[in-house]
């Protein structure tokens, strides 16, 4: 895109300083006992504004809500379901995580980071933070009338905005199929390490249990009594290494969640507001503009007819002012289409600061990958010269497994 030098259509931003801008944390805050009624609870701490303050989910919405009336073409990231009757402890920190998501999103977004809105949801600790907020939306209108560049947005764009619009919005949602894809796939594995790590220590378990076997041997094995009895002795001991490596495999799995599967889903949120706020443009902004139009052409019509059948004077003048007033309105939505575009264009550039994401993605993946085959290896290699008693030559004496010699079996 062809744009002016020093434009401020241009963000000069990069993802490192973006991430700096706040790091939220929300944490649950634990369920008071007693009541009939509980509803869930958060605590949410700014790192910026160096403030901790209890939030409910309802919080959540009228501050989204508030957003979106107050910045109706900036991307505002969706907020997680409401909680359904009977929601378990997985559906409560799932929505737990989006919650986190979304006001960190919000929290590092450069419009959004330097309105009082966000300050007052981040650090007012009154009884009521609801009304404040809903207070602060009616004292102002939107972007648009708060924007001194908002009625020249159209100087600052490309001549080829509607282009290039649509080639964005393409690549968007390509690169929204894929993450989605491999996010997919993040939380598969580590699903997959979880389950590992069950099995591990389920394995370790039953080896322990069968090495605590207290039946007698029948007389007739009483020959192998000393091997069995060896054998039991080894497999108790076994357990601790399976512990250990179900931990190496938990801890994975977890670090894989947290590092992998949240920055996906941090990433995909981000996408997804893209995608609602080109719905919005066009279904929104755009709609408006063409039924602006159309109520003007209608108006026309009547102006000219009006004129052949020589109505009253006082009718045509009427008609005469509701014309102007329509094309007070139309030339409004003109602007806020441009301003709309402008927003869009910003919000674009957004994103693919965003996109270097995918390098630190990547980079705690295979780094999680390496640490925990070290660590699991690690214990494997402990674990082997304790499985030597295990194996009783023909005269008693321990002999260590063979390699398997290229898959035949001996006979």
């Amino acid at each position: 895109m062809q744009v002016p030098p020093g434009n401020p259509l241009l963000l000069s931003l990069t993802l490192q300083e973006l991430l700096a801008r706040d790091a939220v944390q929300v944490e649950l805050v634990p369920e008071k006992k007693g009541l009939f009624l509980k509803h869930v609870e958060y605590e949410v701490s700014s790192q910026r504004f160096k403030s901790c303050v209890y939030r409910r989910y309802n919080d959540f919405v009228v501050f989204h809500e508030t957003l979106l009336h107050k910045f109706p073409y900036r991307m505002v990231p969706a907020l997680p379901p409401k909680r359904m009757l009977g929601a378990d402890r997985e559906f409560i920190e799932a929505r737990r995580r989006a919650l986190k998501r979304f006001i960190n999103l919000v929290a590092r977004h450069p419009p959004f980071s330097e309105d009082t809105i966000l300050k007052l949801f981040l650090s007012f600790s009154g009884p009521d933070v609801q009304n404040k907020l809903k207070e602060s939306a009616q004292c102002l209108g939107d972007e648009f009338m708060n924007c001194r560049l908002a009625a020249r947005a159209k100087d600052f764009l490309p001549a080829d905005i509607q282009t290039q619009f649509a080639m964005s919005r393409e690549l968007i949602r390509n690169i929204y199929n894929s993450f989605h894809k491999l996010r997919d796939r993040a939380e598969r594995m580590v699903s997959r390490a979880i389950d590992n790590a069950a099995d591990l220590l389920i394995f370790g378990k039953e080896l322990s249990a069968l090495g605590s076997d207290t039946t007698p041997l029948p007389s007739w094995a009483s020959l192998n009594s000393s091997t069995w009895g060896s054998l039991k002795q080894a497999l108790k001991g076994l357990s601790v290494e399976f512990a250990l490596l179900a931990d190496k495999a938990a801890q994975q799995g977890k670090q894989e969640e947290n590092d992998v599967v949240e920055k996906l889903n941090l990433f995909l949120d981000l996408l997804q507001s893209y995608k609602d706020l080109c719905e919005r443009h066009e279904k929104g902004v755009l709609h408006k503009h063409q039924r602006a139009l159309h109520k003007y052409s209608l108006m026309k019509r009547q102006m000219v007819s009006a004129a052949v059948q020589s109505r009253e004077p006082e009718s045509v003048e009427q008609l005469e002012s509701r014309i102007v007033e329509q094309e007070n309105v139309i030339q409004t939505m003109e602007l806020r289409s441009h301003f709309s575009l402008y927003c869009l264009h910003q919000e674009t550039q957004l994103v693919h600061v965003y996109l270097p994401l995918t390098s630190h993605i990547l980079g705690a993946f295979v780094n999680s990958q390496i640490q925990g085959h070290k660590e699991m290896s690690k214990v494997w290699n402990d674990l082997q010269p304790k499985l030597r008693c295990l194996f009783v030559g023909p005269h008693g004496a321990p002999a260590p497994p063979r390699p398997p010699q290229d898959g035949l079996s001996a006979h």
